[in-house]
C-alpha cells in the first residue's frame, strides 16, 4: 500500500507487546516490557530523558533492529515473520536520523533520490520528485549543491525530503529539529503536520522539545525503558 492509499482511520501503524530489548547478553536493558499502540493517521511524540531507550524503540518500530522478546506489529505486521525487512523500509516507512547521514559527494537531488533505487520508478519521475521535495523545504535553490556547501539546517531539511521520497506511511523522525533554528523547525513540523492531515500518513517523533511534544496529537513518556502514564504511573498500553 503507498501513495494515496491509506488504511481507514482507527487500524494501528504500530502495537507493541510486552517488547523487550537487551544488549550484551543482557547486561544492558534498554526496554523492559513496552506496551502502546499508535493508530493511523496519528502524530505522537515519544519523550523522555537521555538513554531511556527511545531510540531503541524507534529502531525496532523502523525494523532495523529485532526485540529481545514481546511481540511487534508494524502497519498490520508481525516484524517477527516479515521476511524481507528491507522491502518493508524501502516501500513503506520513512526515516529521519537525529544526524542527517547525507552523503558528501552526492548532491542534495542525488541523496533524497537514494531511497528510490530499488522502487524502479522512471529516472525522469524520481528526479522530479526529488525536486519538488527540496522545493516544499525550502532547498529549491539549493538541489545540485553538495551538503558540504549547505548549513547543518539545510541538510537536516534535505534529510526530511529524502524520508518523504517514497511517500511512506510510517514516518519515524529521531530529534528532527534538533540541529536547526526554531523557525527551520516550525516548518519541519508544519510538513509533518500536513502529511498527516492531507495524506493520512502517521508520524512518529522523539524529541526532548516539549513545544515539539505540543505540536503532536499526544506524547508517550518512556524513562528507564518502561512506558509512563501521563500522571507519571507505568503505562500498560
Amino acid at each position: 500500500m503507498n501513495g494515496t492509499e491509506r488504511a481507514p482511520a482507527g487500524e494501528l501503524a504500530v502495537r507493541a507487546e510486552d517488547v523487550v530489548k537487551h544488549y550484551d547478553g543482557g547486561l544492558v536493558q534498554a526496554l523492559r516490557g513496552v506496551h502502546f499502540s499508535v493508530h493511523r493517521g496519528e502524530m505522537v511524540a515519544i519523550t523522555g530523558p537521555s538513554g531511556s531507550g527511545k531510540t531503541t524503540l524507534l529502531h525496532l518500530i523502523g525494523a532495523l533492529d529485532r526485540p529481545t522478546s514481546g511481540r511487534l506489529e508494524v502497519l498490520g505486521r508481525d516484524l517477527a515473520h516479515v521476511r524481507d525487512l528491507d522491502a518493508l523500509r524501502g516501500r513503506e516507512l520513512g526515516f529521519v536520523f537525529q544526524l542527517h547521514y547525507l552523503i558528501p559527494n552526492l548532491t542534495l537531488r542525488e541523496n533524497v533520490l537514494l531511497p528510490t533505487v530499488p522502487l524502479r520508478l522512471p529516472r525522469t519521475e524520481r528526479r522530479r520528485k526529488a525536486a519538488e521535495l527540496l522545493e516544499r523545504v525550502g532547498l529549491g535553490h539549493r538541489v545540485d549543491f553538495l551538503p558540504v556547501k549547505c548549513s547543518g539546517g539545510e541538510r537536516q531539511r534535505a534529510a526530511v525530503a529524502r524520508a518523504l521520497v517514497n511517500d511512506p506511511e510510517l514516518l519515524l523522525a529521531d530529534e528532527p529539529t534538533g540541529s536547526v533554528d526554531s523557525e527551520t523547525g516550525a516548518r519541519i513540523l508544519d510538513l509533518f503536520s500536513s502529511l498527516r492531515d492531507e495524506r493520512g500518513t502517521t508520524v512518529i517523533v522523539i524529541t526532548h522539545n516539549p513545544e515539539v511534544a505540543a505540536r503532536c496529537d499526544r506524547s508517550l513518556r518512556i524513562v528507564d525503558g518502561r512506558l509512563l502514564r501521563p500522571e507519571g504511573g507505568e503505562a500498560s498500553e
